[in-house]
């Protein structure tokens, strides 16, 4: 959307601005401030009932604001404030096009390589071993922060680069929740040059439908890449695999069970917190030893894996700075406490597949350890058949071989009922976090490997608090 130039003050064309800021909490001296407000929500496809931050556009130009992007109708409805900064306010019919379209022109301006991550699980992690791995090349690596991979985080990435623009290049993490065009809009705002594919999963299927929407959804990363850019598909994921006629460029498989370009071979669990495997690329192999457990988390590792070799690195300096990886918060985080037990913190998201390989991890990394316990919250966003789902789930947990399942709030119940029904004796039901959260450090002992997962909305981080409260973790 095009800026009102019949009501914008000349001068504000030569101003100076420090930052571009959507959150008025955080505007400082210098800043530009876009006042969101429903409707832009709304047309932009945000789930939700959002509040119209025009209110405190006022308060934003007090606070030393160059300047406050508005909706003329919402200008109308707060005039009384706004009225005597009207020379500092830019008009446009949508805030949030306006925002992108600015992302967008100063991502031109930068004019250098991005490459993209999407997927249904493992997108966070996969991003900052990829940004890790092409930062050990000597490249300076911009990516998000957070969980800033939607319609607003993206673009606040990118406006980074208004600010400094010596990045050599960009990895960014693209999500999507509902059916409506998510991440091609965000490949409108940067094109990848590489797009990486992790994986197709039953996640969102509330808002999409189906696991094949959810493929479509996931595939316009590969439909909105640049010309003749370069795929990085999962071959282990055979609707990933499927998507390598989408384009017109080149692809990279990568997997561990199906015979690709990248490959982990003779995968060796030593003890938790320390893979081996060896990796293969066209250019050769390596030996690596990899501080993450799990063959999720091996998949993510030949992600980043694909990337550096795309771009030109050799197999010992990929196999090299993958010895130095750690997880992201909260994202398999591994945390050794002086009491001779061990926690695995991945509490940041969950959903059925994330969940059962997590737990696969754990018993495949558990080594010497005395009890394999998990603590599971309720997994949100699976549709009508939620309570069929976390049953189904709960029986493949009891079967991988856990000694004790933790349920934390709704539908884990019916969780802990599928483990029971599979013969798993030791379960236990929360009804909250905050009582997990009291009970279960009763129930910790020394030799413990311990899962805590569950998804943002049941907080089962507090879990993870408690136990950081109450015992000493190994320096």
């Amino acid at each position: 959307m095009e800026a009102d130039a019949s009501r914008l003050n000349p001068a504000l064309l030569g101003a100076e601005v420090d930052s571009f800021v959507i959150d008025s909490r955080e505007v400082k001296a210098g800043d530009c401030f876009f006042a969101l407000s429903q409707p832009e929500y709304k047309n932009n496809c945000f789930n939700g009932d959002f509040a119209d931050s025009t209110a405190f556009a006022a308060k934003a130009l007090e606070n030393g604001a160059v300047a406050a992007v508005v909706r003329p109708d919402r200008f109308e409805e707060h005039k009384s404030e706004l009225e005597k900064f009207q020379d500092k306010l830019i008009f446009v019919d949508d805030v949030i096009v306006a925002f992108q379209k600015l992302a967008h022109g100063v991502y031109l301006e930068w004019n250098k390589p991005v490459v993209a991550v999407t997927g249904s699980a493992g997108k966070t992690t996969a991003k900052e071993l990829t940004a890790h791995v092409l930062e050990s090349s000597g490249r300076k690596v911009l990516r998000n922060i957070k969980n800033y991979n939607n319609g607003l985080g993206l673009p606040i990435t990118v406006l980074n680069l208004a600010k400094d623009s010596s990045y050599d290049i960009a990895v960014l993490e693209m999500g999507m929740s509902t059916p409506n065009n998510e991440i091609a809009r965000l490949c409108k705002i940067t094109p990848p040059d590489v797009a990486v594919e992790l994986n197709v999963l039953p996640v969102h299927v509330e808002h999409l439908g189906s696991i094949e929407n959810v493929g479509r959804a996931k595939a316009e990363l590969v439909e909105g890449m640049k010309p003749h850019g370069t795929a990085i598909l999962n071959a282990d994921d055979f609707r990933v695999f499927a998507m390598r006629d989408l384009h017109d460029g080149q692809n990279v498989t990568y997997g561990i069970k199906v015979e690709s370009d990248v490959m982990a071979k003779d995968i060796r669990f030593d003890r938790f917190g320390e893979t081996h495997f060896t990796l293969r690329t066209p250019n050769g192999e390596a030996e690596v030893l990899f501080p993450l457990n799990g063959n999720h988390n091996i998949l993510n590792a030949l992600a980043a894996s694909a990337v550096g070799h795309v771009f030109g690195m050799s197999v010992a300096e990929i196999a090299e700075s993958l010895k130095t990886v750690a997880p992201p918060p909260q994202r398999g985080e591994i945390i050794h406490f002086v009491e001779g037990f061990t926690v695995i913190n991945d509490t940041y998201n969950s959903n059925p597949d994330a969940l059962l390989s997590m737990v696969e991890t754990l018993v495949d990394g558990a080594g010497s350890a005395k009890r394999k316990l998990v603590v599971a919250g309720e997994m949100r966003e699976l549709g009508g058949d939620s309570e069929q789902i976390h049953f189904e789930t709960g029986r493949k947990i009891a079967q991988i071989g856990i000694d004790k399942l933790f349920g934390v709030e709704g539908f884990s119940a019916n969780l802990l009922k599928g483990a029971k029904e599979s013969g798993l004796s030791g379960v236990e039901f929360y009804e909250d976090s905050n009582i997990a959260a009291e009970k279960f450090i009763d129930e910790v002992q020394a030799g413990d490997l311990i899962l805590v997962k569950g998804s943002r909305g049941v907080k089962t981080e507090k879990v993870i608090e408690k136990l950081l409260e109450k015992f000493e973790t190994e320096k």
